[in-house]
């Protein structure tokens, strides 16, 4: 009976870093996930960042393997996916699902979105802050290269309101994590990016090779920009002189063997 006691305890033990027991249990599951092939490469043999999302999944209350899938780093800071943030709010049981109002004239800077949900406990409807097309162009995402709200600004809005409604409604669910979505708008393009993104991921493809979206792969802009410059300026000093040095050598061995045959026998 102890021992059938014991295990029960054991089984309801939550994974983390605030007892030894949990420890323990975040060791075990740590070493399974790491040496998975379903996992994003970034976190493959890597158990420091697997035992860190494991906290996070345990603390948030969400499935562990969602969470690999779902966490990122982007200009070093771990960030959520979106879709995660908004699943997160759906099913915390608090509120009724997340649902988006139109603001303003579609295709113009007027266009917006307000995001709001019903909170089960009152039946209040709550609402988020209403973020626009113009907002996007004044705090510089807009015009960024590469930047998704150009080529989609209506998947963009929703992303955006919702992760502020959250915010400004029930923080305690991101536990202080910001989108990966905002970290790539808020932060300046002169630094150096470190970004996982998983392959499945819709809403921020880069235009780079396969190994460029890798989870886990270091992209570095000042790389980047260096090859871009490279190609466009391939030190045309240094390669212009050795062309001009061989085409005028063969000129001048030309003109005296002309010569030595319209001097020789038969002309």
């Amino acid at each position: 009976m102890a021992n059938e006691i014991q295990a029960v305890d054991t089984q309801d033990i939550r994974p983390g870093f605030f007892s030894a027991a949990a420890i323990k249990q975040l060791k075990v599951l740590t070493t399974i996930f790491s040496k998975s092939s379903l996992v994003p490469q970034a976190y493959r043999n890597n158990e420091s960042d697997c035992a860190i999302v494991l906290n996070l999944a345990s603390r948030m209350n969400a499935d562990p393997l969602m969470m690999l899938q779902n966490v990122y780093v982007v200009h070093g800071t771990p960030a959520l996916s979106s879709k995660m943030l908004i699943a997160l709010f759906n099913s915390c049981g608090r509120f009724g699902s997340i649902h988006y109002k139109e603001t303003g004239k579609k295709g113009t800077d007027t266009q917006g979105i307000i995001a709001w949900a019903k909170e089960i406990a009152t039946g209040d409807i709550l609402e988020g802050p209403e973020v626009t097309i113009a907002v996007a162009k004044a705090e510089g995402w807009y015009s960024k290269n590469g930047s998704k709200w150009q080529t989609m600004p209506e998947q963009m809005l929703r992303y955006r309101a919702a992760s502020w409604f959250i915010r400004t409604t029930a923080p305690e669910l991101s536990v202080g994590l910001q989108t990966d979505d905002e970290v790539i708008d808020v932060t300046p393009r002169n630094v150096t990016e470190e970004v996982q993104q998983n392959a499945n991921r819709e809403e921020f493809i880069p235009e780079a090779p396969a190994p460029a979206i890798t989870p886990g792969h270091k992209v570095t802009l000042d790389d980047l920009n260096k090859a871009e410059n490279d190609a466009k300026d391939p030190a045309p000093v240094k390669t212009a002189a050795p062309k001009e040095e061989k085409a005028k050598a063969p000129a001048k061995e030309e003109k005296p063997q002309q010569e030595a045959l319209t001097e020789g026998p038969g002309f």
